[in-house]
């Protein structure tokens, strides 16, 4: 008995290395030697291989990322998916090994004495009655590679949790630094507003007594009220957006509505005069999601050969040791002592849904294909949008500063103007209401602007190493 356990133990050995169905390797997709909108020359480094935290030196940016990556709700949800991934991994490792379990049972019949049993003399009594107990032994032999294409599959989608969390990190740490500079955007509206609410009723101040004197007609008065009552409109409008923005980064940081704290303001974040894209190839190894698609191609693949070693046969070791007796007292005695061996095999003659399962495999097989090369697509094009509105953007922004200056000094000269009697206050108004239009639509560009080089960062996969 043993030396046929043992032999079909070592017989199972030699065959542990055949599975019938495609190994995996990486489909080649085609990358362009450049990012389209990047330098002609790209290095190999990457803003990609910065820290989040770091990306702008402001302390308080570092603290809201460190908060948001602690206690967020989804980064927390997307790590307890990677815990039920790897129990159902181990679920799937587990099938590989033999199985052992104690049995008991007790057994007690009896039969008509004047039933099937022909011969019996009548009253006889058959009434039969036995204790059972022992290790109960079992164990598919995996020769086809059946369970282990299983085990392959759940390894790769364990590992595709595991990039989700880390796509999960990098959206977290992009939307909390885009959440915290639109809110430094509208702090520097609202400074605007205020200022220029300021100079309003300063203006209104001198019309009035321009025209309480005669020098000033009622429509100078009703003109200079306008700016005033535009200008603390837009106070209410970027206190409003203020107090959502606030919300909203204490919402990604799992924490209640509160106040938010500040660090450096929008004109002194400092801006990389150049952005190292690095190469486009290593979006293969940095991005989350692509990594995750291949993590679904993988286990694509293997379901092919699971589906495949279902038409040859399986075989089954099952055993059991132990005693059997009629009475509780005679289970440890040596006669009472049972055992079993079986060995079996089943062979599908005609199952007609075993090739259908195999065609479906197949087809989620290029399905997934399909699915990674475009995630590779978008992902070069992501960068690639990126990198152009990040250097369209940054020239944009530098005109805008000119016009600025420009509508400014159009301010002074038109106030001399009207202080001359030259000019009505119509051009004074026009003027400050260009500036005052000019100066929010700065503030907004330098926000485009820091955004884009999120955008950068996080099309070229950064923030979760």
């Amino acid at each position: 008995m043993r030396a046929r356990v043992f032999f079909l133990a070592g017989f199972t050995g030699l065959l542990a290395g055949c599975m019938v169905g495609p190994n995996y390797k990486r489909p080649s997709v085609p990358a362009p030697s450049q990012f389209r909108g990047g330098p002609a020359h790209p290095a190999p480094a990457s803003i990609a291989e910065t820290k989040a935290a770091d990306l702008f030196a402001d302390d308080t940016l570092r603290q809201l990322i460190a908060g948001a990556l602690g206690n967020n709700f989804d980064l927390r949800i997307a790590a307890e998916r990677v815990e039920q991934a790897r129990a159902a991994y181990g679920i799937a490792r587990a099938n590989l090994l033999p199985t052992l379990a104690l049995q008991a049972q007790f057994t007690g019949a009896r039969g008509s004495s004047v039933g099937a049993a022909r011969f019996l003399p009548r009253g006889t009594n058959i009434a039969t009655s036995y204790t059972q107990g022992g290790l109960l032994f079992a164990w598919e032999l995996d020769l086809w590679g059946r369970i282990r294409r299983q085990n392959e599959a759940a390894r790769a989608r364990y590992l595709a949790t595991e990039e989700v969390r880390h796509g999960v990190m990098l959206s977290l740490a992009s939307e909390v630094m885009d959440t915290y500079f639109g809110l430094r955007e509208q702090d520097l509206e609202l400074e605007i507003s205020r200022k220029t609410g300021m100079l309003a009723a300063d203006s209104l101040r001198l019309v009035r007594v321009r025209h309480d004197r005669g020098a000033a007609t009622a429509l100078d008065v009703h003109q200079a009220e306008q700016l005033l009552y535009i200008s603390t409109s837009q106070v209410a409008r970027a206190r409003r957006q203020i107090g959502l923005a606030e919300d909203a980064l204490s919402m990604l940081m799992g924490n209640v509505p509160g106040e938010i704290p500040r660090g450096k303001t929008l004109e002194e974040i400092a801006l990389p005069p150049e952005i190292p894209a690095g190469l486009p190839s290593s979006l293969l190894e940095r991005r989350p999601d692509i990594r995750r698609s291949e993590d679904d191609l993988i286990a694509a693949n293997a379901e092919i050969g699971a589906a495949r070693a279902l038409l040859f046969p399986t075989v089954s070791l099952t055993g059991l040791y132990g005693a059997q007796a009629r009475g509780l007292s005679n289970l440890i005695s040596g006669p009472a002592r049972l055992q079993n061996f079986g060995p079996s095999a089943l062979l599908p003659i005609f199952h007609a849904g075993l090739r259908s399962g195999i065609r479906l495999t197949e087809a989620q097989q290029r399905e997934a294909l399909l699915s990674y090369q475009k995630t590779i697509y978008e992902a070069l094009r992501e960068a690639s949008d990126a990198l152009i509105a990040h250097d369209q953007t940054r020239e944009q922004r530098l005109e805008q500063e000119k016009l600025v200056v420009a509508l400014a000094e159009t301010v002074r000269l038109s106030t001399l103007r009207y202080q001359g009697g030259l000019d009505s206050y119509l051009q004074v108004l026009d003027a400050q209401r260009n500036l005052f239009t000019g100066q929010l639509n700065l503030a907004q560009l330098r926000l485009l602007e820091i955004e884009s080089i999120v955008q950068i960062y996080r099309a070229l996969g950064g923030g979760w190493q």
